[in-house]
């Protein structure tokens, strides 16, 4: 509770921090913040071609929005990705970035993490926002249902916040850890239910059924990965129109609150010796 009052007394600090990080992104160039949107809207566009195009992968029209666009079923997932994977791949290395500062002057190191986080959750919420009403165009019924959206965005920054404080301080110690993220990035983009639905991995898991004689099927341990948790409750939430199912909420706030504590925990223990390593 002591370092949590800590923490409150620096929201300035942090907040400036996360400012300066909003501002200094795109100083000087001419779009600005419409940047932010380039990478979803490429990422959308080759994803659409590769998948829906060539691949022919068919996710069910929303229900009961009825929506049955591909692009944007895709981006109603893609957005909480990529803000996860930019969250905790920057945050992890905001301890090592500003060193320097580290060394020369005292003040709560958890707000160098916290501050990246908070900058990518902005331009997460002007791209959301921009999907919102593209939704509404296409005749989503979306606007009922933004306070459950903000709600899912704020564990799902809980979740990045708590990853990013415990690779922050891992990055310290073991430099290699930037470089296994990348890695590990890559592969649980895929294990994630992003470019393909849930279904086929239902299909795949009814196909093979309980695994190595036990009762375990693939769909459970598929669905040991968080973020497929956060990705069904936006897309229900934004493309279906309707209220996602619980134990995807339970599942999503019990991961939000264990990575946070932990983060919290070991970056507590790492913060003092921080200057002595870095």
């Amino acid at each position: 509770m002591g370092y949590l009052r800590e923490l409150l007394s620096a929201r300035e600090l942090l907040a400036n921090l996360a400012l300066r990080e909003i501002r200094g992104k795109y100083k000087r160039t001419v779009l600005g913040q419409l940047w932010s949107l380039a990478n979803p809207l490429a990422l959308m566009l080759i994803y659409t071609a590769v998948f829906s195009l060539i691949l022919r992968v068919k996710p069910d029209p929303g229900d009961p929005s009825g929506l049955d666009v591909f692009a944007l079923w895709l981006l109603a997932g893609l957005l909480p990705w990529l803000f996860f994977s930019n969250a905790v791949s920057v945050g992890m290395g905001s301890l090592v970035d500003n060193a320097s500062l580290i060394q020369k002057v005292y003040f709560p190191r958890i707000v160098l993490p916290l501050s990246i986080v908070l900058s990518i959750a902005y331009t997460w919420l002007i791209e959301t926002l921009v999907l919102v009403v593209i939704l509404s165009i296409f005749g989503a019924i979306v606007w009922p249902w933004i306070p459950l959206v903000l709600a899912a965005m704020a564990l799902l920054i809980l979740f990045s916040a708590g990853l990013a404080l415990m690779l922050s301080v891992a990055n310290v110690y073991f430099r290699d850890t930037q470089y296994l993220l990348s890695l590990v990035m890559q592969f649980w983009l895929y294990l994630t239910p992003i470019i393909y639905p849930v279904s086929y991995v239902e299909n795949l898991s009814a196909s093979t059924g309980p695994l190595f004689g036990t009762s375990v099927t693939v769909l459970d341990l598929y669905r040991l990965n968080p973020m497929d948790r956060f990705v069904e409750i936006f897309r229900t939430l934004l493309y279906d129109n309707t209220f996602p199912d619980p134990g995807d909420w339970s599942a999503a706030a019990i991961w939000a609150l264990v990575s946070l504590v932990v983060g919290l925990w070991l970056f507590r223990r790492s913060e003092r010796r921080l200057a002595e390593v870095l």
